[in-house]
């Protein structure tokens, strides 16, 4: 990542998009099936699915929740522990099974989630659970410093990259605890990256939201980063129409969440821009850039 001033403004640039499009219009039904995961290096069972899907097939839905899951725990055994210069610590035993031993590694004794804000401000002042993690992002931003207050990603939002939130804190906003730390601190890094617990807490207890086919030939598939979707268009065995938008393309879309971090996090902090592209989490390499150099 970019050695970044203590104080500065910063600015972004995406690598360049993959013409996925272009490489799959023409082939044949099971050739893009087979494809798409193999693709990108992320998110590989939401994106099989939602081809599966669109086009009418049964997918693993097991596999997609089993992904989200392994992302969240490595942001806190791993990810954001190395922004702070700590070592990383073992995922938890049999953590794909889900279950008590998992919440208990998450949320500390007795294994249950904080119900309330209240119940999650007393949780960030512990030591317990992955508390030590949150509060040192929490430590890093001051209310109102680098957040994003975009509508939902809805159904039909979602085909259309733009000013939208289209994240795992937009699939679990509504909880009591998440709203209570937006109007705290603003949606920011501690609201974002406290979504990961609790989106971890939803899929431990089976409550991953389902996978949706808005219309004939679409698929809208819950990812580790929000919401994948794709639409496809074949002729006998032959596609010939595809869309695909990812969490990533609505972070990176010109007023998008980045967009919008970026131009409330103050200039002092802009040593701070690695954290906040750390936790926003995009699934394709971003260069951060101090405005007014190369």
């Amino acid at each position: 990542m970019l050695d970044l001033s203590a104080s500065s403004t910063l600015s972004f640039q995406p690598a360049p998009a993959l013409p996925v499009s272009r490489l799959v219009v023409g082939r044949e039904v099971g050739e893009v099936v087979e494809l798409l995961p193999r693709l990108f290096n992320l998110c590989r069972a939401a994106q099989g699915a939602a081809v599966e899907v669109a086009l009418g097939r049964k997918a693993d839905t097991d596999g997609i929740a089993i992904e989200i899951l392994r992302d969240h725990l490595l942001k806190f055994h791993v990810t954001w522990p190395a922004c702070f210069g700590r070592p990383p610590t073992p995922l938890p035993d049999n953590w794909a099974v889900c279950g008590p031993a998992l919440s208990l590694a998450a949320f500390g004794p007795p294994g249950e989630a904080p119900a309330t804000a209240a119940d999650f401000f007393d949780y960030l002042t512990s030591d317990t659970g992955y508390a030590p993690v949150l509060r040192l992002i929490d430590g890093s931003f001051a209310t109102g410093e680098a957040v994003a207050d975009l509508p939902p990603v809805t159904a039909q939002s979602i085909w259309s990259p733009g000013s939208v939130d289209n994240s795992v804190a937009s699939r679990v906003a509504r909880h009591p605890a998440m709203l209570g730390i937006a109007e705290s601190r603003g949606k920011g890094p501690l609201w974002r990256a406290a979504a990961r617990l609790y989106d971890l807490h939803a899929i431990n207890d089976g409550d991953l939201p389902s996978v949706a086919t808005p219309t004939k030939g679409e698929a809208i598939v819950p990812a580790a980063r929000g919401s994948y979707a794709v639409r496809i268009e074949a002729t006998g065995d032959t596609v010939t129409r595809f869309d695909r938008v990812t969490p990533t393309d609505h972070l990176l879309a010109a007023g998008g969440v980045l967009d919008c971090a970026l131009s409330t996090l103050p200039a002092t902090k802009g040593g701070l821009g690695n954290l906040l592209l750390d936790v926003l989490d995009p699934c394709s390499p971003v260069r951060l850039t101090e405005v007014g150099h190369a």
